[in-house]
């Protein structure tokens, strides 16, 4: 009966540290680093769990990805990628003026 009020009073507090600090973005604040992690963290996860059942398919995965044709698209995409953000990030800046302008009045 003790340990489980302890372990319920340890999980309060455990959480009421961690929740407020977690804090999610909206779609205007992303940093262009945020959206090219995600195809490498599904990559990683990927070469993960292969490797821990067939290693040597990992390894030919691993060989593959650090092709120079690999790495040349891979460039590419994030080179793409960035323009895409660049030109996403001065669109919503317009939208943020026309509405402040026309809509609201400033």
């Amino acid at each position: 009966m003790l340990q489980s009020r302890a372990l319920v009073i340890a999980l309060i507090l455990l959480l009421s540290t961690t929740l407020p600090e977690v804090q999610s973005k909206s779609i205007f604040e992303k940093d262009r680093r945020d959206l090219l992690a995600i195809p490498e963290a599904i990559a990683s996860y990927f070469y993960e769990a292969v490797n821990k059942v067939y290693p040597k398919v990992s390894q030919f995965f691993l060989d593959t990805v650090q092709s120079p044709s690999v790495v040349a698209a891979r460039q590419r995409f994030v080179k793409e990628a960035a323009k895409v953000s660049i030109m996403f990030e001065q669109l919503i800046e317009k939208i943020k003026n026309l509405w402040y302008t026309k809509v609201l009045g400033y």
